[in-house]
């Protein structure tokens, strides 16, 4: 299966998986943002306390799993307002590499605000 055909499945399956639950009387747009950051904070909880800016040892299923809960959401938000969350990132890839051309950006975390100036 192509990536494509394997992301449309995915968003299939978790519209299935939230009619069967009827819990789409939920899934508002403020409710659905506040999911995507609540586990996307629950990632940085893998990183909380550690001294050597690596996750957690022995967390790498937690890990996981909370980037799945992180896609999940964001994939209910993206679909929530009809985005190709793909191609939403490919077209935002295009910008990016418009603002950070690697003749200014290599090496440099700069914004890019900063790299023109």
């Amino acid at each position: 299966m192509d990536d494509e055909s394997r992301y449309k499945a995915l968003v299939q399956r978790i519209k299935i998986f939230c009619d069967e639950r009827d819990w789409s009387q939920f899934h508002d747009p403020k409710n659905l943002a506040i999911s995507l950051q609540l586990e996307a904070a629950e990632v940085l909880e893998l990183f909380q306390w550690t001294k050597d800016n690596q996750a957690k040892p022995g967390h790498e299923e937690d890990m996981a799993d909370e980037l799945a809960d992180v896609m999940y959401w964001l994939i209910m938000l993206a679909n929530h307002y009809n985005i190709d969350i793909t191609d939403a990132l490919d077209k935002k890839m295009d910008k990016n590499e418009a603002k950070y051309p690697v003749e200014k950006a290599k090496g440099n975390a700069a914004k890019y605000t900063e790299l023109w100036s």
